[in-house]
C-alpha cells in the first residue's frame, strides 16, 4: 500500500465539522485501500462463497452514498448506480468493472454528498428516505454513512491483506 496521505479528524469542533472530517477520513481510508492495485487485483474476491472485492465495496459506497444523500434530500426516484431496482447487492459483483468506472461514480456520488451538506443550513435538515416511508435528518445520515465506511473498511483491511499482504490501517 502506498503512503497514508489522509488527513486525520480534529481533536476539537462543532459536531458538523467532527462528522465531515470522520465521513471524509473514512472515504479517505477506502480510497487508500485500492490505491496501487490494478483492476484485476481490485476485483480479486475473497473467498468462495463470497463474492466480496475492494472493487465491489467501492462499488456498493457509490449506492450508499446515492442512496442515503441523493435520494433522501434531493429525488427520492432517483435511479441506483448498477441496480434497476434497489438491490445493494448487484453493486458487488464487480467482475466486470473498472477502476475507472467504479471510482468515477463513487467520486461523483461523495462530491454530491459533500454538496448537499454544505448547501444544508443545519444537520436538522430533513429529508425523506423512500425505503423507510419516514422523515431522517441529515444527521442521523452522516453518522449512518460513516458507520456503513466504517464496517466496510474493515473488510478492506481482509481484502487489501488478501491481495498484497499488508496490515490494515
Amino acid at each position: 500500500m502506498t503512503t497514508d496521505n489522509r488527513v486525520g479528524p480534529p481533536n476539537f469542533g462543532s459536531e458538523r465539522e467532527m462528522l465531515r472530517a470522520f465521513l471524509d477520513y473514512q472515504r479517505a481510508t477506502l480510497a487508500m485501500k485500492c490505491e496501487g492495485l490494478t483492476d484485476e487485483e481490485l476485483r480479486r474476491q475473497s473467498m468462495p462463497p463470497s463474492t466480496l472485492s475492494l472493487l465491489g465495496l467501492v462499488r456498493h459506497m457509490a449506492e450508499v452514498e446515492r442512496t442515503w444523500f441523493r435520494r433522501v434530500f434531493e429525488d427520492n426516484d432517483a435511479p441506483m448506480v448498477w441496480s434497476d431496482k434497489i438491490d445493494f447487492q448487484a453493486a458487488y459483483d464487480a467482475r466486470n468493472s473498472t477502476r475507472a468506472e467504479a471510482f468515477t461514480a463513487w467520486e461523483a456520488e461523495v462530491e454530491n454528498s459533500r454538496r448537499v451538506e454544505r448547501e444544508a443550513e443545519s444537520l436538522d435538515l430533513s429529508g425523506h428516505q423512500p425505503r423507510w416511508g419516514e422523515d431522517v435528518s441529515l444527521r442521523m445520515v452522516m453518522v449512518h454513512v460513516l458507520l456503513e465506511y466504517g464496517r466496510h473498511n474493515g473488510h478492506a483491511d481482509f481484502l487489501r491483506e488478501g491481495v498484497d499482504g499488508t496490515v490494515g490501517a
